[in-house]
């Protein structure tokens, strides 16, 4: 039977099955998500924006779709995606509506984090079986309520970059810890159930250390935690992301998402795990080539029927376009496929690279397609103008940044570990 998304020649999979050889999994979940993204997400991005308020209603359904437990493993009642499965499946959704993909992003690495990237790490059996049964909670949470969970990371310093300790901070207490600090930027502030709050533990008198990274999910309603400050941003006005303040909230112990050290852990030996916010991107990359197309033939809902693809220098303009976005297709493919724990070298400059190319050449193919449809294309009741300014932002997001991603290619590909120079 053909797909009724590719009856009108548009709208294929980003990664078709054969040329990408996906397993039927694979290609049955991003046919999923590519489906709901069209007939769910598309219709509802621009108010999103507009407003700059949260795709709640997305979310929502969403939970009924099973995608909130995309990466929940299967025998906790959840659809099971591994790390490669999920970024191709969240690359889907990013071509239909980028704030509400990278928003779920945040919300999805708290189930993937410590989910099957900490069944990679190594833990002592009495920590796995409590890791097992606090993350069950979690994930109850999810499937039977909906919950949502979100991510804050960035503290305005080195930290989300990895290169010194986080300045929110969480002392032990009796039953848990009481977490002081801020996240900006802090994606779904005053949306999310749970902040998953990357935070140092830090006794009476202890240096702060990188090593003592705590995971901690935080309930949105507890008390100490406010949201503050005003949001209205160039593009992914939709992920709200606000700031977010802790003072002297109490978490219990039974809100670890990871235990002790494995966090350090997580982030040393599993370096892919900070290329999650790439899908999105490489969604809005295929999102603005889809829009040149079906504007130059004459074929896209909200402009007159008038086609514009006979001129040569709009031919030219497409097959510029869609050389960068199979070049980029390739690399960023490569590079989450073998996302494993202890990668080499080359694979770690090879996801650098993947994630500096994706979030740079989304821009430059959206600003391309601007160009070759012309002035119309601005007008903020076509998707194109939203599309180019949610990709710009993506070059700027921690702990990978395009400048962190220069710096470490070209760092890391003239030193091995351990050498100076004299």
């Amino acid at each position: 039977m053909s797909d009724p998304l590719e009856s009108d020649g548009h709208d294929a999979p980003i990664f078709a099955a054969d040329a990408f050889r996906l397993t039927p999994f694979q290609s049955e979940l991003i046919n999923k998500a590519r489906r709901f993204g069209r007939r769910v997400l598309a219709p509802r991005a621009a108010h999103y924006d507009r407003e700059a308020i949260f795709p709640s209603e997305n979310f929502r359904d969403m939970h009924g779709e099973g995608l909130l437990a995309v990466c929940i493993p299967k025998e906790e009642g959840g659809l099971g995606a591994d790390f490669a499965t999920y970024c191709i499946a969240a690359a889907e959704l990013g071509r239909y509506c980028g704030a509400t993909a990278l928003s779920w992003n945040m919300h999805v690495c708290s189930t993937l984090w410590s989910g099957s990237l900490a069944d990679d790490l190594p833990m002592t059996p009495s920590d796995r079986a409590t890791h097992s049964e606090r993350r069950r909670e979690h994930y109850r949470r999810i499937l039977d309520h909906g919950a949502v969970y979100a991510q804050p990371f960035s503290e305005g310093g080195a930290a989300a970059a990895g290169v010194v300790a986080f300045g929110t901070e969480a002392r032990p207490v009796a039953g848990g810890f009481l977490v002081n600090g801020k996240k900006i930027f802090a994606s779904l502030s005053g949306a999310a159930d749970y902040y998953g709050v990357l935070c140092t533990e830090r006794a009476e008198g202890t240096a702060a250390s990188r090593r003592n990274t705590l995971y901690l999910a935080i309930p949105a309603r507890a008390e100490g935690v406010s949201v503050v400050g005003d949001w209205d941003p160039l593009g992914m006005r939709g992920t709200v992301s606000r700031t977010l303040l802790l003072k002297d909230v109490f978490v219990s112990e039974q809100e670890m998402l990871m235990p002790r050290g494995v966090y350090f852990e997580a982030a040393t030996r599993w370096p892919h795990m900070f290329l999650t916010l790439s899908p999105t991107y490489m969604g809005l990359a295929q999102a603005a080539y889809d829009f040149t197309v079906r504007y130059l033939r004459g074929e896209m809902a909200g402009t007159p029927p008038v086609k514009r693809r006979m001129y040569p220098t709009k031919q030219i303009a497409v097959a510029e376009m869609q050389i960068m976005l199979e070049q980029t297709k390739a690399l960023w493919f490569q590079a989450i496929s073998e996302a494993c724990p202890n990668p080499t070298k080359q694979q770690v400059l090879r996801a650098y690279a993947a994630q500096y190319t994706v979030m740079e050449n989304a821009n430059a193919i959206a600003a391309k397609a601007l160009r070759t449809c012309g002035g119309q294309a601005m007008l903020k009741s076509l998707a194109l103008e939203r599309i180019y300014r949610d990709s710009r932002c993506g070059s700027l997001m921690l702990p990978w940044t395009a400048e962190i991603c220069l710096d470490r290619i070209g760092r890391e590909a003239l030193y091995e570990p351990g050498e100076k120079d004299d």
